[in-house]
């Protein structure tokens, strides 16, 4: 089922928490709302959940109203059908895996033949046949967090919600079930909404991200867009783009990093004010690998660091400004702390944005 918010609004206080918010979410999609803590993407979710009682708008699930200001409509939790799975566990350690997985079944008087069907079907779905009369207290925390998706997804929700659930884990353990979670609900077809502020889990999880800055969606899109052309340089800083420079605009393919002397050749770009270039380290080359087709700088070598799979160096330039380069392991530099070394940039991996975008139009579907 598809998901609909349309002017949704929720203040806590004096203090806005979302910002006459539009989005939606395609049948079968999963959508990941991504952003620093606070601004107000697990807020989003709660009022979808109907965790939270939004101070105006209108959510629907499948054409159905769950919420609505303005005609007083506001659909209990219990009623909308939705499961939900948390950064906490949430689970009961008194209680076997099967009876955690079973109990809103329980609650809704469920006969026992259907359950215990149900609940075993949906153990075998996340991997967990085997698990049934387990304590949960017993299990790890990567088992855990499948009986908390288990018990969500035993009640064949219209959609799921996912609040970080990974973020408790340690990082191997997080890579493996990120696919896991992304091949289960390809595989059940499942209108997911994922809440996190990790930008490779959203990379890895999402059909469309909505970045959310402030209260209110900056920017929609597919991962590969949304990391290639980010909006503004406040979007590119928190892709982790390693190079964010305040410039200074010549012309429409042309800036000059500001209190240097330093002039890059740039795609064309719209003016505005407030301008930065921002530049990813890996997109620009150092030592042999320069070309005459790029922007040629020179610089000394700040530092040198051997990263395993790549090799990290920092070099100032003229003026103090700094570049953060990320090499290949098999073309380490030459060089010692200390050196000049040239520096090249090809000129469409400089991306000159504004600090900041404005909130797009209503979002569409996918």
């Amino acid at each position: 089922m598809d998901i609909r918010v349309e002017g949704l609004t929720l203040h806590y206080g004096d203090a806005v928490a979302v910002r006459d918010l539009d989005l939606t979410v395609g049948h079968g999609e999963s959508l990941v709302l991504l952003g620093e803590s606070g601004c107000g993407k697990t807020s989003t979710m709660r009022c979808i959940a109907g965790l939270e009682r939004p101070t105006a708008g209108r959510i629907t699930i499948g054409g159905n109203v769950l919420f609505d200001s303005a005609r007083g409509i506001d659909c209990p939790p219990h009623k909308r059908n939705i499961g939900m799975v948390f950064q906490s566990y949430a689970i009961w350690p008194h209680m076997t895996v099967f009876e955690n997985v079973a109990f809103p079944l329980t609650m809704q008087r469920v006969n026992k033949a259907e359950i215990n069907q149900r609940v075993h079907d949906t153990l075998e779905l996340v991997g967990l046949e085997g698990f049934a009369d387990r304590g949960a207290s017993l299990l790890s925390g990567g088992q855990m967090q499948r009986v908390a998706l288990a018990r969500s997804l035993v009640m064949a929700p219209s959609v799921m919600l996912l609040d970080e659930p990974l973020s408790n884990l340690d990082a191997r353990l997080r890579h493996r079930l990120r696919g896991d979670l992304r091949e289960l609900q390809a595989r059940l077809g499942l209108t997911t909404v994922y809440v996190t502020h990790d930008q490779e889990e959203a990379l890895a999880l999402a059909d469309r991200i909505a970045m959310m800055q402030h209260g209110r969606i900056v920017q929609v899109g597919a991962p590969n867009d949304i990391y290639a052309k980010p909006l503004s340089a406040s979007i590119a800083d928190f892709l982790g783009v390693g190079n964010i420079l305040p410039v200074e605009r010549i012309d429409s393919t042309g800036v000059r990093v500001a209190k240097t002397a330093i002039a890059l050749k740039v795609t064309p770009f719209a003016g505005a004010a407030d301008l930065k270039a921002c530049i990813r380290a890996e997109d620009i080359a150092v030592g042999d690998d320069v070309t005459d087709e790029m922007n040629v700088l020179e610089g000394q070598l700040l530092t040198k660091e051997f990263l395993g799979a790549s090799a990290a160096y920092r070099v100032t330039l003229s003026g103090d400004a700094e570049l953060t380069i990320l090499g290949s392991k098999h073309r380490q530099l030459d060089a010692k702390i200390g050196d000049t070394v040239r520096v090249g940039i090809p000129v469409d991996a400089v991306q000159v944005l504004p600090q900041d975008a404005a909130a797009p139009a209503a979002d569409e579907a996918a």
